[in-house]
């Protein structure tokens, strides 16, 4: 997890202060004279070099501090605690509708194997797979939102307004979760245990949820574990196509104000958040298999 993190930093950062663009320009405008320009890049610490710049930063974050931001001249633990409820309220929501939509669908397809069923399933899969999840967004609010006025178009704070947010992240990550589950099912109906419980007579919907689902878990829990870890990630980009107001938004505001502090804090929290989901997967791996164990 540190190594990940301490490279993710260094990308970040230099690929932030080698782009086009100054910051200071966009606080003062173009016409100062040299003497301001350099005393507020002294300011900042912009004037040293890139390596002191970051060795400063890294110090700053091991102590818990994301500095703060050069625009808003606020802490940017504060503004990304502030944005963050808006981006885990569709983030959450969306994690648990796909799930709720993707273990029954591929469950029933393998089931089904090589029936209607099974080949509706997956189609219906394949296509959610094909769509980008921007588009998808753009589509639904388009229909609903515009024409047909159910829903509010962009915005913050009640149930309507992340809602279409909810469906669309919901139904594009269900459609790639379907596909495990079955694949997972199929490897699992196939096993000596299985047709063992079915010999002895138990119930189909015992034998599926209750002996088989359980053992397929395995490969579910790691995609949960992402997932979870990409619940921010996935939200970022729909809050700039309903216009919420969460860290995506945030984040892209400081990229193109070349607020360094901000997007470097913010990718912070993005990447530990999936290295965080990785880890509590592999957790999970025992609560599902008493086979595995940690010691």
């Amino acid at each position: 997890m540190v190594p990940v993190i301490l490279g993710m930093t260094v990308i970040v950062f230099l690929i932030l202060h080698l782009a086009p663009g100054d910051p200071v320009d966009l606080i003062v405008g173009p016409n100062i004279t040299p003497e301001v320009y350099q005393s507020i890049r002294q300011k900042y610490g912009l004037d040293k070099p890139l390596i002191i710049q970051y060795f400063k930063f890294i110090s700053h974050v091991l102590k818990g501090d994301l500095g703060k931001s050069i625009l808003q001249q606020r802490p940017v633990s504060e503004l990304i605690l502030m944005k963050l409820p808006v981006t885990l309220e569709i983030g959450i929501w969306g994690l648990i509708l796909s799930f709720a939509i993707a273990i029954p669908l591929g469950v029933t397809a393998a089931v089904k194997r090589n029936t209607f069923v099974d080949y509706s399933c997956m189609t219906a899969a394949m296509f959610g797979m094909s769509l980008p999840t921007f588009w998808f967004g753009l589509l639904l609010s388009y229909f609903f939102a515009y024409k047909m006025r159910l829903f509010p178009i962009s915005g913050y704070g009640t149930w309507k307004h992340a809602f279409l947010p909810i469906i669309t992240l919901g139904l594009t990550d269900a459609a790639i979760t379907a596909r495990i589950v079955r694949s997972s099912m199929l490897e699992v109906l196939r096993q000596d245990y299985i047709r063992t419980a079915k010999s002895k007579g138990l119930a189909q919907k015992v034998v599926i949820y209750r002996h088989a689902l359980k053992n397929a878990m395995i490969p579910i829990v790691t995609l949960l574990g992402m997932r979870i870890g990409w619940i921010m990630g996935g939200a970022v980009m729909l809050e700039i196509v309903f216009s919420r107001p969460g860290l995506g938004r945030l984040m892209i505001d400081s990229i193109l104000a070349r607020d360094y502090p901000v997007v470097q804090g913010a990718m912070i929290v993005l990447t530990s958040s999936i290295i965080l989901g990785n880890i509590l997967a592999d957790f999970l791996y025992a609560v599902f298999d008493p086979r595995i164990r940690y010691k």
